[in-house]
């Protein structure tokens, strides 16, 4: 039996907390039965930090006219690659701010240009919202976005820009990003030309109970009907240095109990996500582990580089040996990793 909307509110407000673990648990063990905990050994590589959308809860996006905007050329891009395949990693984060000026052809190129001079590096980027205005910059549909930069290289797209998917929300949080449909839509166009995807949630600023679950029911909706989803990761509000905390100063942080308890509800609600990954670059590497007991089976990665979250406060580094012996811990079985979760190490 499917946990209902209802079901999944009652749980988040109501529900004991080592019950909650225990279900999830169960629940992952049925997916997991082999009690392997996995992570991917990668890199942020974020390609600009210039962006016109000014998302409140962002610390990181600067406009074209100040002094510390950038782009990354190709040369410091392929050094970025050169110091992870020195550390053993197989995939990059890409994404940057939405540069009002990069078209297609430039997206194209640079792809390409990765793709080419490192075959083995999976990338794994660009957000719907990054996607979609590509679309529109360059008078092209989303369709043809998708299918130029999958033709180049393009592996998988990150579930970046969902944040909450209610309106209501995005527009106090985010009003120029797209709405939540468009998110959706970007993301099905992408599993229809067979480019996974994975989805994502950050909470923890102004939304209810309610948005959270409809959140979660519209990805699982998506999920039944392209299958397309890899895994679903969520995290907290991070607010230092940003403008929303500005605005809205009675938001307060989350605690740990509140991401344990809605990590262990999305594991009972997302019953067709086959992945759910911990976030320990906001929550920690304790309460990133403790996930791993709130049906979590995936630690994520580790993080070579990663800006956005840490210009907003959060600061947490994780090496691999510190990753493997986590997951040891408490009593599963480390390995590495690729994009598409195929086993690359195993520890045993």
């Amino acid at each position: 039996m499917r946990l209902s909307k209802e079901q999944a509110l009652e749980l988040i407000r109501h529900g004991d907390l080592k019950e909650l673990g225990k279900m999830a648990t169960a629940r992952k063990k049925e997916l997991h039965p082999d009690g392997v905990t996995t992570f991917v050994v990668d890199r942020n590589i974020n390609y600009t930090n210039v962006c016109w959308v000014d998302c409140k809860f962002c610390a990181f996006y600067r406009h074209g006219k100040d002094e510390d905007a950038y782009v990354l050329s190709f040369e410091e891009i392929d050094q970025k690659i050169e110091e992870l395949l020195e550390i053993g990693g197989t995939q990059i984060l890409f994404q940057g701010g939405v540069h009002p000026k990069l078209k297609i052809e430039w997206y194209e190129e640079l792809v390409e240009h990765i793709h080419t001079k490192y075959p083995t590096v999976t990338i794994h980027g660009f957000s719907a919202i990054e996607l979609d205005f590509i679309a529109k910059v360059s008078h092209i549909s989303i369709q043809e976005c998708l299918a130029r930069l999958k033709a180049k290289g393009l592996a998988s797209i990150p579930g970046a820009g969902a944040e909450i998917l209610s309106d209501r929300v995005r527009d106090i949080i985010a009003p120029k990003k797209i709405d939540s449909e468009v998110w959706l839509s970007v993301h099905r166009e992408a599993h229809k030309l067979g480019i996974k995807s994975t989805a994502t949630m950050m909470y923890g600023t102004v939304e209810t109970d309610e948005e959270i679950v409809e959140h979660w029911d519209m990805i699982r909706r998506l999920q039944d009907e392209t299958g397309g989803f890899r895994a679903f990761i969520m995290w907290s509000f991070q607010g230092k240095n940003t403008q929303l905390m500005e605005e809205h100063p009675e938001i307060e942080k989350q605690s740990s109990n509140r991401y344990l308890r809605l990590l262990a509800v999305s594991r009972l609600f997302l019953d067709n996500f086959p992945n759910i990954q911990s976030s320990w670059v906001t929550q920690g590497p304790y309460i990133g582990q403790m996930a791993l007991l709130f049906g979590a089976n995936d630690l994520g990665s580790t993080m070579m580089e990663e800006n956005v979250v840490r210009s907003a406060g959060a600061g947490f580094r994780m090496a691999k040996d510190e990753m493997v012996r986590l997951i040891r811990d408490v009593g599963e079985t480390p390995a590495i990793r690729n994009t598409a979760y195929e086993i690359l190490e195993t520890f045993e």
